[in-house]
């Protein structure tokens, strides 16, 4: 009798810590920000994102891709919206935003009317983008998740931080796992955020080296077709698709690493005889899986580094500073 009582209390006490360490984690942000003050904000972020897919369906995966970058850059703070001025050092023009970052028309959009419809500036460019995220996703077949909100805006940005903290598609197994760790990100998240590449398009300069260079991680035909498209020399922004069905959210991306037909060379690195291997393995057999761990992993990266209460503020204008 005294071991189960034991047994309950410390089951009692795991549940409180578990309870409080959570309230802890989220007190400052919460799914229902903006229930009381503006219940039609999150429904109108989903009408827009949804009418922007409809015209371009590609723009779902840009969004998507823009809060990635953002959250990588000093957390999820919308740095990444601010254009360049005397004192912003824009994000926009970094390595991997500039000339490929897309989607700041829709973002000012959603921005204009959803001030509309609250009737005033209430809702940050950082929380429309991280549930514009979600929403862009959902648009083209993937899995939703539980927003967190409550995200205030940056009044910085920096382009030498976006270099430094922004994973390139270059990059090794060790140095993405360092650089994913560096956000609070572990080697699951790596995998399953990389599966956000089930979506979209990359310029040919950031593949040439491996469809021509990589001979032995890469299929020989699967090279061959890409060359097609991208040249060894010339035509850098010539787009090719991620996997072979960038409008929908699916597991190929992960069942062509498998066969050795990753785009990109950060792509085939997880799986190239490392300690992801598994892992992709199981999401290209398991789509349950994989749409269950990338939405918590998105979860996961959208609480990094929140500004809240009365830190920054809420932009206007998403482009600016008020």
């Amino acid at each position: 009798k005294a071991m189960a009582l034991s047994l309950t209390f410390l089951l009692i006490s795991s549940l409180v810590i578990f309870s409080l360490t959570s309230h802890a984690f989220s007190a400052s942000l919460s799914p229902y920000f903006y229930y009381k003050v503006c219940p039609k904000a999150l429904p109108t972020i989903k009408r827009v994102v949804q009418d922007a897919v409809q015209q371009e369906r590609r723009m779902g995966a840009s969004i998507l891709r823009l809060h990635f970058h953002d959250c990588f850059v000093n957390g999820c703070d919308a740095s990444i919206l601010l254009d360049q001025t005397t004192t912003i050092d824009s994000e926009k023009t970094a390595f991997a935003n500039n000339n490929s970052a897309r989607g700041f028309e829709v973002i000012d959009k959603i921005k204009s009317e959803v001030d509309k419809v609250c009737g005033r500036s209430i809702v940050s460019c950082a929380d429309i983008l991280t549930v514009a995220a979600r929403d862009s996703v959902v648009a083209l077949g993937g899995p939703s998740w539980q927003v967190q909100l409550g995200r205030r805006d940056s009044t910085t940005a920096s382009r030498t931080q976006a270099n430094n903290d922004i994973p390139s598609p270059f990059m090794d197994l060790s140095s993405l796992i360092n650089n994913f760790k560096n956000q609070g990100l572990n080697e699951k998240d790596l995998v399953a955020l990389s599966g956000g590449h089930t979506l979209g398009f990359a310029q040919c300069f950031t593949f040439r080296n491996r469809i021509y260079n990589e001979t032995n991680s890469i299929d020989s035909k699967f090279a061959k077709q890409r060359q097609s498209s991208c040249p060894r020399t010339g035509g850098d922004s010539n787009l090719a698709p991620l996997d072979q069905t960038p409008s929908f959210f699916d597991t190929k991306y992960f069942i062509n690493l498998v066969a050795k037909k990753g785009l990109l060379h950060s792509d085939q690195e997880l799986f190239s005889g490392g300690r992801t291997d598994n892992l992709v393995n199981t999401y290209s057999t398991n789509p349950w899986i994989f749409s269950k761990d990338f939405a918590n992993s998105m979860i996961k990266m959208g609480n990094i580094k929140p500004l809240t209460g009365n830190q920054g503020q809420i932009r206007v204008n998403c482009r600016k500073l008020n």
